[in-house]
């Protein structure tokens, strides 16, 4: 946007005797996206000035289409006429981009490269710092305000512990801006963001519940939809990583074709008894315990299912299958997944973190002290 302003394809046009403040023309702009090599064609410029639409960044100016067409018509970004919406997540967002300028802009800044069992971290920082530079500079008011900020950053995957084992402190644990916000992006990111996030909802999903006992030759399995229907589902073998740029369904080998008993539907309610926060899990004295399991993945998958959001939790796991034998419960809460802090993340981008990583599964899990 502000390199468009900057090139002057961002103005005040006229059109039918009315005048239109800061907009571009469509086909003007695909043809920027190709000269600046922000797009290879024009295809893929339509697709990414497509996703901009879809995700409220810009708009036609009088919002008679719903869709980018590469024509002579008139766009805007909502951030120039007051229109964008500015949800929790974006506002989170851009406090984090705030406060990473600000930091590195000054001299002796708290960020610093530091390393921690002989692993070098850039853009680090102690979170008692970071609480005092907050405090110090009138971003907050005092330090438990601080504190609450840096949870939030965190939970919005801006800073994270070196080692995604803790929470934000006010203590001497060393964090890390996760996003670099000077590192140039380009538009063609936006392509594949949610690839995999859309093949965690296939009903061929490897977490979904295998069937007890099956029978011989049947090798379907019972799945918790997320339309909340049992529906019986055909196994599929999850396939290997090296064959992610195959098929038109890469992750999932051709599932073979079988006769299906009728639907049962039900709507599953939660296992959880109670609605349990991330606040209540990670607070002093808790009674929850954190546990690792290793789960190696079989033919059909890992046998759970994990549903909700911040946090997540098991919802079903299979007696007979790999997580079980790992030590895996119903109501236990997904802490991390291969290293990766989870908590403020829901199912669906868990699941997709699980899919496309490797076959053996390393995950904390916290569990209720009976």
């Amino acid at each position: 946007r502000l390199r468009l302003h900057d090139g002057k394809l961002i103005k005040d046009r006229r059109f039918h005797l009315r005048t239109y403040p800061n907009c571009f023309v469509a086909k003007e702009l695909t043809d920027w996206l190709i000269d600046h090599k922000e797009a290879p064609d024009r295809e893929t410029g339509i697709r990414l000035m497509q996703k901009l639409m879809d995700h409220y960044i810009i708009h036609h100016v009088c919002d008679e289409h719903s869709d980018y067409k590469d024509a002579k018509l008139l766009y805007r970004f909502r951030k120039d006429d007051g229109t964008f919406p500015l949800s929790k997540d974006v506002k989170v967002f851009m406090r984090g981009q705030s406060l990473y300028e600000k930091l590195v802009s000054v001299e002796e800044s708290i960020l610093k490269v530091r390393e921690e069992n002989s692993v070098k971290y850039q853009r680090t920082f102690l979170g008692c710092e970071m609480v005092d530079w907050l405090v110090q500079e009138g971003e907050v008011e005092n330090r438990q305000e601080a504190v609450e900020l840096g949870q939030a950053l965190l939970e919005h995957g801006i800073i994270q512990h070196v080692s995604n084992r803790h929470h934000f402190f006010d203590s001497d644990i060393l964090y890390q801006f996760w996003i670099n916000f000077r590192r140039r992006r380009r538009l063609t990111e936006l392509l594949n963001e949610n690839s995999s996030r859309a093949l965690s909802e296939s009903p061929d999903s490897p977490f979904c519940l295998r069937k007890l006992n099956p029978e011989p030759g049947n090798t379907s399995f019972l799945s918790v939809q997320t339309n909340k229907e049992i529906k019986i589902v055909s196994a599929v073998r999850r396939s290997s990583i090296t064959s992610l740029s195959g098929s038109s369904n890469p992750y999932f080998s051709a599932a073979p074709t079988l006769v299906f008993p009728p639907v049962a539907e039900c709507n599953p309610k939660s296992v959880l008894k109670r609605p349990v926060t991330n606040e209540e899990l990670l607070s002093p004295g808790a009674p929850y315990v954190k546990k690792t399991l290793t789960i190696v993945g079989d033919a059909v998958g890992w046998g759970f299912v994990v549903r909700g959001g911040r946090p997540c939790h098991i919802q079903a796991v299979d007696p007979g299958g790999p997580a079980a034998a790992a030590g895996m419960k119903v109501c236990q809460f997904v802490f991390s997944v291969n290293g990766v802090y989870v908590l403020h993340l829901d199912y669906q981008t868990i699941s997709s973190l699980i899919m496309t990583g490797p076959r053996t599964l390393v995950m904390e899990v916290m569990e209720a002290i009976e």
